[in-house]
């Protein structure tokens, strides 16, 4: 009964929390957790029902070739945002009670949930709020091999069109507005498209980044083929002149970078990104704090919805404590696992003693000590590695640091590696753990069921389980089905 009674005391200090932070930055959050619709009005429990309301079409000779790419990036662009967020609130409380539904031994049901889900955070901005795209180059409807857009068919089919992007809604104009000037630029080149490695051709996609102050960075990956590096440089330089002298500087670059790559990807130490023109990298800020961004750094999508969302993981790993009408540290070490960049530690390092992360690029954790150095934040450490095998003896050690150890984990969409969830779930000291999923239905449940499964020596998993005890999702992607979701596990 004590364990359930703290348990209970926890989430409710969490949500608390939350709901103040929600409520100042998002006045249409009411205090009963729902959200206010344009109209004013706390939106209806009642549940959408696809059959009201304009499905995509079919795709017939009578849809535009902009419709079918709308309908595969932003497929939810018919939508007003208060449905789309109806929509995935639906969506994530049915992946969520599959995991409800296990824990509990019968089968998963729509809304039986163990624990509370609160409704999607909505992002600050809706539309434009990329601030990273990468345009592709291919055929487009009209033939031509030159073009720089989203593909729309499959290579399996042999129908793939490029379809510029200039329509849709997530995009911001300067990406457009770039990706049309490379377009023109290729098409003036001599050089030919590389579509297919083993068919020749060298121009290949571009990437576009910036930041909530206009900056722009644009990287141009090419394929040598068996040009020699003198050859190269000649198309360099008419790549820099188009776009610092010619019709191209109507984009005011600030970083231009060049990629050689006879892979499909590959990382600045398989193949180094060369800084043809202007700065190295672009800073953005979340939550107060500076972030460097290198060409080829991992850095939220949407600035905006990344401080909501960070604000939230903040909060869930080490909730502000009050006394005396005044705020205190909480302290202890946050374990920041897949932690790129920093900023998740960073954002979080005021409220703690001590923010370890582990990161497997060797880059982003160079961009992590300097972030943690620009914001003078002195109490991040940062270790390269792959989490499997550096976590298991670190976990170990940190289990004497004392005064609690925290756990935040952000992996990719293939989840965490066993290893990992192994070395988490045995060590006693780690009592609270968050995992933050952008896909929560795919590898990162099969992680949620061994976390919170019974112990089970077959699998090595000899601890006491974690129980799932709060859920936030937050609209990263207007526009589209995706959501993060953030996940409070606690024991």
């Amino acid at each position: 009964m004590a364990l359930v009674a703290a348990r209970s005391k926890s989430v409710i200090f969490v949500k608390r929390d939350l709901l103040r932070y929600l409520r100042k930055t998002f006045p249409r959050f009411l205090a009963n957790g729902t959200i206010v619709t344009e109209q004013g009005n706390p939106k209806s429990k009642k549940r959408w029902r696809k059959g009201k309301e304009k499905k995509p079409p079919s795709w017939t000779d009578d849809v535009s070739w902009e419709e079918r790419l709308a309908d595969v990036v932003t497929p939810l662009w018919r939508l007003s945002y208060d449905k789309q967020l109806e929509l995935k609130q639906q969506n994530q409380e049915k992946i969520l009670s599959q995991l409800s539904g296990h824990l509990s031994g019968d089968s998963p049901v729509r809304d039986k949930l163990s624990f509370p889900v609160l409704p999607v955070l909505p992002s600050p901005v809706r539309d434009g709020y990329r601030n990273k795209s990468t345009f592709s180059v291919n055929r487009g409807v009209d033939g031509n091999p030159k073009t720089v857009g989203f593909y729309v068919g499959t290579g399996r089919k042999g129908n793939i069109v490029c379809v510029s992007g200039d329509h849709l809604l997530n995009m911001p104009q300067k990406h457009k507005l770039v990706a049309r000037c490379y377009q023109d630029f290729i098409r003036l080149s001599s050089l030919e498209p590389c579509l297919l490695f083993h068919t020749g051709g060298h121009w290949r996609e571009i990437t576009v980044r910036t930041n909530e102050e206009g900056r722009t960075m644009a990287i141009v990956y090419f394929h040598p083929q068996s040009l020699t590096p003198a050859e190269v440089a000649v198309h360099k330089a008419e790549l820099v002149d188009y776009f610092t002298q010619g019709p191209g500087s109507v984009c005011q670059l600030d970083s231009l970078y060049f990629q050689e790559s006879s892979m499909t990807r590959c990382t600045h130490e398989q193949s180094p990104y060369q800084l043809l023109y202007g700065q190295p990298h672009i800073y953005e800020e979340i939550l107060g704090f500076k972030f460097r961004i290198s060409a080829d750094a991992f850095f939220q999508v949407n600035q905006a919805a990344a401080e909501v969302l960070y604000a939230t993981v903040r909060d869930l790993c080490v909730p502000n404590t009050e006394q005396d009408g005044g705020q205190t540290k909480a302290g202890g070490t946050l374990l920041d696992v897949c932690c790129g960049t920093g900023a998740m530690g960073i954002t979080i390092s005021p409220r703690v003693d001590k923010i370890i992360g582990i990161e497997l690029i060797e880059q982003a954790v160079e961009d992590a000590k300097h972030n943690a150095a620009l914001n003078n934040v002195l109490n991040c450490e940062f270790i390269s590695g792959k989490a499997e095998a550096v976590l298991p003896g670190l976990v170990s050690q940190l289990s004497f640091a004392g005064r609690g150890l925290t756990v935040v984990v952000n992996p990719a969409r293939a989840g965490l590696h066993h290893r990992v969830v192994r070395a988490l779930r045995n060590q006693p000291a780690i009592r609270r753990l968050v995992y933050v999923s952008c896909k929560p239905d795919g590898e990162a449940m099969r992680n949620f069921k061994e976390l919170c499964c019974d112990p089970n020596s077959q699998k090595k998993l000899t601890g006491e389980a974690f129980s799932p005890t709060l859920a936030v999702p937050v609209d990263m992607f207007p526009h589209t089905p995706h959501c993060e979701v953030v996940m409070l596990f606690e024991r």
